[in-house]
């Protein structure tokens, strides 16, 4: 699975598999124990994660969902600091340590929320994104040093 493949739809919790596209919208699975499906028309706002992406004052302006998930995943692995009921002090504290130059006046806890939300299905229900990600992170320096050698 990769994060083109998952959406989050406005007003409903969790996270969705998209399943395949209809006439008027598309279908989704939810990525928990209950599978449940979803027929999201054009009165669902749909995000994709792999298009979601976080405030920050560096250059780049933002900064991509997938390498903040990475970085937390790296930093933390399954056990994360904080919940999505922790305080906004201990949820700013969190992203500041994950993304040192988020931006402080767009980024809101209830984005902090979703995110530690969000990494907390994933990591539950699709680890395979992480296990991916580490094993091309070790890949890339062994194939650079037999490039150099």
């Amino acid at each position: 699975m990769d994060l083109k493949e998952i959406a989050t739809v406005s007003g409903k919790g969790g996270l969705f598999r998209l399943v395949k596209p209809t006439r008027s919208g598309v279908i989704l699975e939810s990525i928990d124990e209950q599978k449940s499906k979803l027929v999201a028309g054009p009165q669902y706002r749909v995000s994709i994660l792999k298009e979601i992406s976080i405030y920050t004052t560096g250059k780049e302006s933002s900064v991509q969902l997938e390498e903040v998930l990475a970085a937390i995943f790296e930093k933390y692995g399954k056990d994360l600091p904080v919940q999505p009921k922790s305080s906004s002090e201990d949820l700013f504290s969190f992203i500041e340590e994950i993304v040192p130059q988020y931006d402080r006046e767009r980024v809101y806890s209830s984005d902090i929320k979703k995110l530690v939300t969000w990494y907390g299905i994933l990591v539950n229900h699709a680890p395979d994104l992480f296990e991916k990600k580490q094993e091309d992170a070790v890949q890339a320096p062994a194939e650079e040093e037999k490039k150099s050698s």
